[in-house]
């Protein structure tokens, strides 16, 4: 049970963030799962542990991750079209 909460969390953080900048990631849902989990690594990486925590995510840095996820991710997208 605890990995489909993970997984949940993670796509809830990954689709706020997402609304957020206003950009989609691509993939869909699961797109803001992995969003959401690599941001909460990123955040926890540059912020520590500090905010409320659900789960096994802290929300703050864990959102800020992901939205510092999705705009390199929105970036890199947007060179790969341009390229073409």
């Amino acid at each position: 049970m605890s990995i489909l909460l993970y997984l949940i969390i993670g796509g809830v953080i990954g689709w706020f963030a997402s609304l957020i900048i206003g950009k989609s990631v691509p993939g869909g849902i699961v797109g803001n799962i992995i969003t959401g989990i690599i941001g909460a690594w990123i955040g926890g990486s540059l912020f520590g542990s500090w905010g409320p925590r659900l789960g096994e995510f802290y929300v703050v840095p864990s959102i800020v991750g992901a939205l510092i996820f999705v705009i390199v991710v929105s970036y890199i997208m947007k060179a790969a079209r341009k390229r073409r």
